[in-house]
């Protein structure tokens, strides 16, 4: 197997030969069940005197479980995805929104409306004062989490004007508001460009792939700096460099063959644990929508909502310790469904296009993608409570520093629990207080009152419990475990 995990070249550690060799693994054994029953057996959590402890899968067995197409077996892979996602991130769904800032971009990819080439999108890049307008009505429906999104454009979007947005973004105090934690999805720059993203505060930088498949990759994005397939791919290794803990890696399922972008989503995965010592914080799962001159049925990958699902847990059974994200391109039934099977965050309320959060109505003429979910955030809120869900809006392991290893280490160690949980309510009581509906707020604080119960550490239970009456009663203090 020529697989060296701790190369640094973007070819190597995404090795089209091993990608190959793997799908053909996965044909071969997709009905082996003794060897299906070792994987799954590997997969599964495992209860310890600390809390529950997960292997994880390599590339090469989780490519097996996907290719899979035995009944009960499926069914089982769905039940184990369940597992994991609650014995490390428990019924916590953590919020968040996307803001875009501008959609000037000099690249010319097929499958987005920013494409350099489209000349009938508005074109529009906010300034400061539009920047302040846009976060006070997030701030306004309850966000504390953003992600930030900019077209690749040097002269309209330079690392200046991100750098000047982030600072912007935290500056805003807004009655009860303030955004705590702001993630940049932004396009693969320098490793002192990423210094300069880490000094100013960014969570965590995410870039999504689109495609691991080279010849697609090359195809799909014909001009502009994108093209460079290496420089792109390597960029996580670039801004871990440049001393960011957390970065969230994503494909855009629909573009090439699904299990070819699998095995190679997860051997990044493998390289940055093997090379940085922490795999991504975040993968994301987004699939090609339609949008201002894109039409999703133009490529022709895309792939079933059964399909999508069993992506979505087999992910989680590969890397059991890192978050994954499902964003408003897809409706309230996929995102439901989804929520079971390894999800821990998802947007509500989202406006894919550039101030559109100051609009009354929901603007086409600058979005990235059309919204498939359109729910206001406080009914998602309400929908997740009535699912047994705990919406997050917790920042507190950035603020606190538990981010890269150290984050990991808690969290394989089950102890995340004690911090996550207990934020987790608080930080949804002050949603409550401030931003919910009364519905929200009686079908809330009902389930606060049950998920404190759960909390099985006597001091931080009354911590919790006092500091809940107190944002209850207006009297909050900053705290967080």
């Amino acid at each position: 197997m020529n697989y060296d995990p701790k190369s640094s070249k973007a070819e190597e550690f995404i090795n089209d030969e091993e990608i190959r060799e793997t799908l053909l693994y996965a044909d071969r054994n997709k009905n082996n069940v003794e060897l299906i029953d070792k994987i799954l057996d590997k997969a599964r959590p495992k209860k310890t005197s600390s809390g529950y402890v997960c292997s994880g899968l390599t590339h090469r067995e989780a490519s097996v479980l996907l290719s899979c197409e035995i009944p009960e077996k499926v069914e089982e892979i769905y039940k184990i995805a369940e597992q994991i996602k609650l014995a490390f991130y428990g019924n916590r769904i953590v919020m968040f929104a996307p803001l875009y800032l501008s959609n000037y971009c000099v690249n010319g990819c097929l499958y987005c409306p920013y494409h350099h080439s489209n000349k009938h999108i508005a074109r529009k890049k906010l300034t400061m004062e539009e920047i302040e307008a846009e976060v006070r009505a997030l701030q306004d429906m309850g966000h504390k989490r953003l992600a930030i999104e900019a077209g690749e454009d040097p002269v309209n979007n330079p690392i200046e004007y991100i750098l000047d947005s982030i600072k912007t973004i935290y500056s805003i105090k807004h009655k009860n508001g303030a955004i705590r934690r702001v993630n940049v999805n932004i396009a693969a720059t320098t490793v002192e460009n990423y210094r300069k993203l880490k000094e100013a505060g960014i969570g965590t930088y995410i870039l999504f792939q689109e495609t691991y498949h080279k010849e697609s990759y090359l195809k799909l994005h014909p001009t502009g700096p994108k093209h460079d397939y290496a420089y792109h791919t390597e960029a996580m290794d670039r801004a871990m460099e440049g001393g960011i803990d957390d970065v969230g890696l994503g494909v855009l399922f629909g573009l090439e063959l699904y299990r070819y972008e699998f095995a190679g989503l997860i051997m990044h995965a493998e390289h940055l644990e093997a090379v940085h010592g922490v795999g991504p914080h975040t993968i994301s799962v987004p699939r090609v929508k339609r949008a201002d001159g894109i039409d999703p049925t133009a490529f022709d990958n895309s792939i079933s909502d059964d399909i999508f699902a069993k992506i979505t847990a087999c992910i989680r059974l590969a890397v059991p310790y890192t978050g994954m994200i499902i964003s408003t391109r897809e409706n309230e039934a996929v995102r439901a469904r989804l929520l079971r099977l390894g999800i821990s965050q998802v947007s509500g309320g989202s406006r894919t296009s550039v101030g559109g959060y100051t609009e009354s109505e929901r603007p086409h003429d600058t979005e990235q993608f059309d919204v498939s979910d359109t729910r206001t955030l406080d009914d998602v809120v309400l929908w997740l409570m009535r699912s047994g869900h705990i919406p997050s809006f917790c920042t507190a392991c950035y603020r606190e520093g538990r981010t890269g290893d150290r984050f990991m280490s808690l969290c394989k160690t089950g102890q995340i629990v004690n911090c996550c949980h207990p934020n987790a309510l608080m930080t949804l009581a002050e949603y409550l207080v401030d931003y919910g509906s009364a519905e929200s707020k009686k079908v809330g604080f009902e389930l606060i009152s049950t998920e404190l119960e759960k909390i099985t550490n006597p001091k931080v239970k009354s911590i919790a419990a006092s500091n809940i009456e107190d944002i209850k009663n207006s009297n909050r203090r900053d705290f967080r475990f």
